[in-house]
C-alpha cells in the first residue's frame, strides 16, 4: 500500500498526493457521495481517501487547531485522523452517522488525545493565563461539535419523536403544551419524548458521545 502523505495545511488543505495516486486518479471522484467514496476506501482505493480529504481536510484541521491551538499538532491529528479512516473505513456504518461527522469525530478524537500526550509529556502545568485560554477553547470547540452530533442524530429520529424533542427542549414547551399544541393525548406526547430521548441517547452513544442528555 501506497501511504498518503497529508499536508501542513497553511491555506487551501489539498493532499500531497503519492505519483501513484496522481497516476490512478485519471477520473475524478468528485460526482461520488461521501458513503460511495468510504465503499471505495473500504476496498483501499487511495483515490478516495484524497477525495474525502480534499472535501473535509479543512473543516477536520479548523476543529483540531481549536482544541490543540497548534498548527503542527492540529496537522498531526489530521493526518492521524484521515490514516484511521483508511485503516477502518470498512468499519464505517451509514445507519449510524454521516460519513462526516464520522470523520469530524476521529479528528475531535485523535485531537484530546494530543492535548492529553503533551500534558504529560510537559509533566508540569502550563502557565495559569495560557491555560486556562486553552481550557476554554477546548470547551468551546467541543460544545459546537457536540451540537452538531445533537443536531445530527434528532434527524436520524422518527419524526413524532423528533417533533416532540424539538418542541420541549429548543421550544421550552411543557409536555402538556406540546400534546395541546398538537393535538395528542399527553401520554402518547410523554411516550413519544421517553422513546426519542432513548433512541438519542442511543445514537450519540455510537457517534462517541458519552455525556447524557438532558432528560
Amino acid at each position: 500500500m501506497t501511504t498518503l502523505r497529508l499536508p501542513h495545511l497553511a491555506g487551501v488543505g489539498t493532499v500531497l498526493r503519492s505519483d501513484a495516486v496522481r497516476r490512478g486518479r485519471t477520473k475524478s471522484l468528485g460526482h461520488l457521495t461521501d458513503e460511495e467514496l468510504l465503499d471505495l476506501l473500504a476496498r483501499s482505493d487511495e483515490r478516495a481517501l484524497a477525495e474525502l480529504y480534499d472535501r473535509f481536510g479543512g473543516v477536520a484541521y479548523g476543529l483540531a487547531l481549536r482544541i490543540l491551538r497548534d498548527e503542527t499538532l492540529a496537522q498531526d491529528a489530521v493526518q492521524d485522523a484521515f490514516l484511521a479512516v483508511w485503516r477502518s473505513a470498512a468499519t464505517f456504518l451509514p445507519e449510524r452517522a454521516r460519513p462526516s461527522t464520522w470523520i469530524l469525530t476521529l479528528v475531535h478524537r485523535r485531537a484530546v488525545d494530543l492535548v492529553r500526550r503533551e500534558e504529560r509529556r510537559r509533566g508540569e502545568p502550563l502557565d495559569d493565563s495560557l491555560h486556562a485560554a486553552a481550557a476554554a477553547t477546548d470547551d468551546e470547540a467541543s460544545v459546537r461539535f457536540h451540537r452538531r452530533l445533537v443536531q445530527e442524530a434528532l434527524r436520524r429520529l422518527p419524526p413524532d419523536q423528533r417533533e416532540a424533542l424539538e418542541l420541549g427542549y429548543y421550544g421550552g414547551l411543557t409536555q402538556s403544551q406540546i400534546a395541546e399544541r398538537l393535538g395528542e393525548p399527553l401520554g402518547t406526547i410523554k411516550s413519544r419524548t421517553f422513546a426519542g430521548l432513548a433512541r438519542l441517547r442511543e445514537l450519540l452513544r455510537e457517534a462517541g458521545v458519552e455525556e447524557p442528555v438532558a432528560g
